[in-house]
């Protein structure tokens, strides 16, 4: 084995040790960095009690707003997506990307598009 790949192994020996003495919370932190990072094909529908009153298609992720001077975290998301206007989860002619904000008070569901 050269060096190259001996340090190669021991880099992701360093690694795995390190992960595995993170809290499962921090797991949890860095495994939604690294899917913020990849991206995600995430579908966010809001419901006014059993029913769906808005969709929003192609989101790569929602952010939680911090406070600007305490930057601590606030009650409600945000994010990019297209407005699934006639809710056929699908991006048709016209439908655009669009900011939208939700309340952590809200009845919503945030998920990958299985399509």
């Amino acid at each position: 084995m050269n060096l190259t790949a001996l340090a190669r192994h021991g880099a992701l020996g360093l690694a795995l040790v390190l992960l595995s003495a993170c809290t499962q919370e921090q797991q949890n932190k860095l495994g939604r960095e690294i899917q913020n990072w990849t991206g995600t094909n995430g579908v966010l529908e809001i419901y006014a009690g059993d029913k769906l009153v808005r969709r929003f298609l192609k989101i790569d992720k929602i952010s939680t707003a911090l406070g600007t001077d305490d930057g601590k975290p606030r009650a409600y998301r945000y994010g990019y997506g297209v407005l699934d206007e006639n809710l056929n989860m699908q991006v048709d002619p016209g439908e655009k990307k669009v900011y939208f904000e939700f309340s952590d008070y809200v009845n919503a569901v945030f998920f990958e598009n299985p399509h």
